[in-house]
């Protein structure tokens, strides 16, 4: 029970961080010391785990995928996430300005570690780079992106994008969904639920992003896996780049050009860049250079973690 207890506080930690934009669950869970038992179990998620549950195996099924362990990390992670979710949308609905200052910092440093995780940069991961800025550049403008469908296929996709997000350290997958337009939905109908807010539009709406999550899991997870093991510095360009061109939609000085909607998910704004340099400003790069400084400081823990290499 003790190391049931242990490891689903890891999993409250992982959560918590999934939740920030900018903090990659998959870091903390290195600095935790639990990413490799954690992938280790996804990966059982295979044909002889398919074939000992046709064969009825339940127990031997449940040991193959580490069952005991996925189900205290799980919990664990989703007691995280529900804890700062109401913190998150009120910062987001309330101080968004200050809020993406911070979230940019973070993407900026967690863009450093993806770039420094290229042993020998070459121009064609250069090319890759600017592939990813201009991609990443063009779909956070793209119309569809700043009000997108209000339909179950599109948080479906959510879920699978986002969640392969979440499962490697550099990368937030919270970050992710704030990209695709869904971070403040997903919070906020956190938040709602536990105040009391439940309706079946709503626990629908997380069941499909939940089947989502656990499709990308077993299935995309696995075609990034290979890109990482085959081709692994094109795809860290790629992705740091991608990080890179993303911080448009993060720009911390933005207005609203709807005043008169009132749900914040439906609302559309604008980047402008300030006229003078007044104690807003000031604080919103403070705030910048922190969330660099949180990002590093987590990453210098992982780097003295034992065994990370072998993870």
């Amino acid at each position: 029970m003790a190391t049931h207890i242990k490891t689903a506080g890891c999993g409250f930690l992982m959560g918590a961080a999934d939740i920030v934009p900018g903090v990659s669950g998959g870091t903390v869970a290195l600095i935790l010391g639990v990413y490799e038992r954690l992938v280790t179990a996804i990966s059982q998620c295979n044909s002889s785990f398919v074939k000992l549950l046709l064969a009825r195996q339940w127990k031997a099924a449940a040991e193959h995928i580490d069952l005991k362990f996925v189900m205290a990390l799980g919990s664990g992670i989703a007691m995280g996430i529900a804890g700062l979710a109401s913190l998150m949308n009120h910062l987001l609905t309330n101080q968004m300005s200050l809020t993406f200052a911070t979230f940019t910092g973070m993407i900026l440093a967690s863009s450093l570690l993806v770039a420094r995780r290229i042993a020998n940069w070459k121009i064609q991961h250069s090319g890759m780079l600017l592939l990813g800025i201009i991609v990443a550049l063009r779909l956070v403008t793209l119309p569809a992106l700043q009000n997108p469908p209000d339909t179950l296929w599109y948080m479906f996709i959510c879920g699978m994008v986002g969640i392969t997000a979440m499962i490697l350290p550099g990368i937030s997958g919270a970050f992710i969904l704030l990209l695709l337009s869904r971070y403040h939905y997903i919070t906020e109908s956190i938040k709602g639920i536990l105040h009391g807010e439940i309706s079946v539009e709503v626990l629908v709406s997380l069941g499909v992003f939940a089947v989502g999550c656990l499709t990308g899991l077993l299935s995309f997870s696995r075609v990034l896996r290979w890109l990482l093991s085959t081709h692994h510095d094109s795809t860290m360009a790629v992705l740091c780049g991608f990080m890179l061109g993303s911080l448009y939609k993060l720009w911390p000085f933005q207005k609203d050009t709807t005043p008169e909607i009132v749900k914040f998910k439906d609302k559309v704004f604008q980047n402008f860049m300030p006229d003078s340099v007044s104690g807003h400003v000031v604080g919103a790069v403070v705030l910048c250079i922190v969330g660099i400084a949180v990002v590093l400081a987590l990453d210098a823990v992982s780097n003295r973690k034992p065994g990370k290499n072998a993870a």
